[in-house]
């Protein structure tokens, strides 16, 4: 599958996390961005929803689609010189930005934290499920003005790598970024980061305002709460820029589990874990049944104590290609210490990288002699693949 396809084509009669909790007697909302979305074209509508699993949902839309005639995106060729152009309408998976005019509140993901807010001012017969899902620092990177003067370009720090470092890669790891950087001198990159900075600031402002309102109405005392990403983004990591790439700064995304019944609140682990165990958590947290199917484990225990011994792992997918070109298909598995990646089973590449020592992923060692047993021992892992 992949994030075009409709599950429900698929898998019909499966029961979704929000399902669960419709079955289980709460009120389930929907509030902008959740299943995907072609953003900024759908942003407004239903996307590729699953109607089936809410009660009530909303789709609001901002000025920033109604000011993409001003928004500057880099117009970049094999070999020739990347430049900015405005008004191009390739906005969704280009880096684009707008240091917008006006308010806030103007933008959809304002509007989105607006009808949130309002949603908990409500009167609440039954618990509720609510799913609020942001578009930003979704490209094109929009957000007011003052979020941008909180990074200023010249103060925009790019990241610093060893000489040759983009040769010791496979050659398909650097896919969805085939020329470094897509060519941009080092002002553009920083246009670039302080855009992206500036939309996830705004982003974080807009939840912000979320969480005040749900301890106003005094519900955080009994309600979970969840921040998750889709994905991690590159900023120039390796050369590479946006998602799709199998390096810990794409494939790794925020987590943060909020139950207001744990003993011991505000502590990070250092465990391992996958998007896919958001399903039984919550569903162990609330005494829910979920579907037979779902995968993934409870991190319940891991909530209760974070230093608890946790032997699993994460797996992460990526491909490149279509029926017309040659597909590499990368495949990586991430534990505690290690990350490993093949590339068509190895056969276009592998790399293995120890994050104890070498967390920005520099050295390669996966033709290193003296981890010959790591690599083995991880083949197998991602051979058996998800938990």
């Amino acid at each position: 599958m992949d994030n075009a396809k409709e599950f429900r084509n698929v898998i019909p009669d499966m029961v979704t996390l929000p399902q669960m909790f419709r079955n289980g007697g709460y009120s389930v909302v929907r509030i902008g961005k959740l299943y995907h979305y072609g953003v900024p074209k759908e942003i407004g509508t239903n996307g590729l929803d699953d109607p089936a699993s809410w009660e009530h949902v909303w789709n609001p839309r901002g000025r920033d689609c109604d000011d993409e005639d001003k928004i500057f995106s880099i117009l970049a060729s094999p070999n020739a010189k990347t430049v900015l152009q405005r008004g191009s309408g390739n906005y969704g998976g280009t880096l684009s930005w707008l240091a917008a005019e006006g308010a806030d509140e103007e933008q959809t993901d304002g509007k989105i934290a607006a009808q949130a807010q309002q949603f908990l001012r409500q009167k609440h017969e039954k618990p509720f499920f609510l799913a609020v899902g942001f578009y930003r620092p979704h490209t094109p990177y929009v957000s007011p003005k003052s979020y941008f003067e909180l990074y200023p370009q010249d103060k925009v720090e790019l990241p610093q790598e060893p000489p040759g470092n983009r040769e010791t890669k496979p050659k398909a790891a650097l896919s969805n970024t085939a020329r470094a950087h897509y060519g941009m001198d080092e002002d553009m990159q920083r246009s670039a980061k302080q855009a992206y900075l500036a939309s996830m600031s705004f982003m974080d402002a807009q939840f912000g305002l979320v969480l005040a309102e749900l301890e106003k109405q005094g519900l955080d005392k009994n309600t979970i709460v969840i921040f998750i990403s889709d994905h991690g983004y590159n900023l120039g990591e390796h050369g590479l820029w946006q998602k799709r790439s199998l390096y810990e700064d794409s494939a790794r995304v925020p987590l943060i589990i909020r139950d207001p019944g744990m003993n011991s609140p505000g502590l990070p682990t250092g465990r391992t874990a996958e998007l896919i165990d958001l399903y039984p958590t919550l569903a162990d947290l609330c005494g829910l049944k979920p579907d037979r199917r779902i995968q993934g484990t409870s991190l319940k225990p891991v909530l209760e104590n974070p230093d608890r011994e946790w032997n699993r792992a994460a797996f992460t997918q990526v491909v490149f290609g279509n029926k017309k070109e040659a597909e590499a298909v990368g495949r990586s598995v991430r534990t505690e210490r290690y990350r490993y990646t093949e590339w068509n089973e190895g056969r276009l590449g592998s790399e293995l990288y120890d994050h104890a020592v070498d967390p920005r992923e520099f050295q390669n060692l996966a033709q290193d002699a003296s981890r010959a047993n790591v690599v083995e021992e991880l083949r197998a892992l991602l051979g058996k693949g998800t938990n």
